[in-house]
């Protein structure tokens, strides 16, 4: 038998502890062993890759025939008024019936917009109009679409490990955020925005392959209808809980104010020159991305209130820095920042919403939250695009992440709830 030499054996024991403090950190992939799971992340990986795409193309088109970040605004506004009308009835829909076939019927919505965005490219219509009405058409299926499929995932996997598995979609979304754009982007100079279109379409039916393999998901405690009264006590619920409410009322406030989209393509544009526009869009998904990777520590944290507010303010901070860069490496380094920040706000607000209410309340719970996450967003787009209208892309980048970040610590500190929330073990 050979002898070990003592350093030897320092090594080994150095090398174990060193992959053993890796896996604390590394992303918890644990819900990818439930078949169902797996499937529905693989759906939705790929057609969130594509969606990126039409996310792309449509505000840089509007650009093009407008040269107005107004006009880009107004997308926002086209996709909001779907997104609060059919996002909370949606959630109802899906309390109750079963959850499968509604968004199977939901995606089949989306990929029809999707295929009317690329018969208005390759027919090369240039009607301003035309792109806002199949941003709303496209809004209402993923209006149902989204709380839909985030009120089927509890029935997925065990709650333990749901931290992990909002993790992975959210990782994962901002994985195709930063393909997505970047791909994107140069579609669109060589080739135009109907091969963008053409690549989402494609990729969509990945989803839709996905959601027909899914199990039968029948209502479980639900009323069995989906009325005004359904809808009324979904509200009430969430009245009723103040934390629920503080953190919806944090992220609009993040995503209204902190939001600089509606003005990448007039920034890339006039600041930063061709070619930047796709690492602009990318940026805060790359630091999400970043962040995901090495969110191991995610799960263990049991003060998620304070975690939440925490990354919500770092958030504001970094996007009101970014809009001072007149570097575009400097611009998309601390829109990253942000990213990393607005992945750790985003998987507190989806767990703490799945922990609290029951499976029969889910699909209501998860309607008002898309509602608030992908609402917020849109108005940002309206607020971003107005007053860079009237002040100058600088004032309503940078001011905007100031205002969101005040207004989350006011809101914490007025309403202590959430700071004092604190994960069950």
């Amino acid at each position: 038998m050979t002898a070990v030499e003592p350093e030897e054996v320092e090594a080994a024991e150095a090398g174990t502890a060193a992959t053993a403090g890796w896996r604390r950190y590394a992303m918890d992939t644990r819900p990818l062993r439930h078949v169902a799971y797996r499937r529905l992340f693989v759906g939705n990986a790929v057609a969130n890759f594509g969606y990126q795409f039409t996310a792309i193309a449509v505000p840089v088109q509007m650009y093009a025939m407008t040269r107005s970040s107004l006009w880009v605004g107004l997308l926002g506004v086209a996709a909001l008024v779907p997104l609060l009308v059919f996002g909370v009835w949606g959630g109802a829909v899906a309390d109750a019936v079963d959850r499968r076939r509604l968004l199977l019927a939901s995606s089949l919505l989306m990929w029809c917009a999707t295929l009317g965005l690329l018969a208005q490219a390759v027919l090369d219509l240039r009607r301003p109009e035309v792109l806002l009405v199949l941003t709303a058409v496209q809004s209402v299926g993923f209006a149902v679409s989204s709380p839909t499929r985030q009120a089927i995932i509890p029935r997925l996997v065990p709650v333990a490990e749901l931290p992990a598995a909002n993790t992975m979609n959210t990782t994962f979304f901002n994985v195709a955020m930063v393909a997505g754009p970047l791909t994107a982007g140069l579609l669109l100079t060589q080739v135009g925005a109907a091969a963008v279109y053409a690549v989402d379409a494609l990729a969509f039916t990945v989803m839709l392959w996905a959601t027909l393999r899914l199990p039968a998901l029948p209502p479980i405690g639900g009323s069995g209808r989906a009325g005004w009264r359904d809808i009324r006590e979904g509200l009430a619920y969430i009245a009723t809980s103040p934390v629920l409410l503080l953190s919806f009322a944090i992220d609009i406030a993040a995503m209204v104010f902190a939001m600089p989209r509606a003005m990448f393509p007039q920034v890339a544009d006039q600041r930063f020159g061709a070619g930047s526009v796709g690492w602009l869009y990318a940026a805060i998904a790359i630091g999400s991305v970043i962040a995901g990777l090495t969110s191991g520590w995610i799960g263990r944290v049991r003060r998620q209130g304070v975690a939440l507010v925490v990354a919500v303010v770092g958030w504001g901070l970094a996007v009101a820095a970014s809009g001072l860069a007149h570097r575009l490496w400097l611009a998309v380094t601390l829109l990253a920042i942000g990213g990393a920040a607005d992945l750790v706000s985003a998987v507190y607000r989806q767990t703490i919403l799945q922990t609290y209410a029951p499976d029969g309340l889910q699909g209501r719970m998860q309607g008002v939250f898309i509602s608030v996450v992908a609402g917020g967003p849109r108005l940002g787009d309206l607020r971003a695009g107005a007053t860079a209208a009237a002040f100058g892309t600088t004032v309503a980048w940078t001011g905007g992440g100031l205002v969101a970040a005040v207004i989350a610590v006011a809101l914490a500190v007025a309403f202590p709830a959430l700071l004092r929330y604190t994960v069950a073990r």
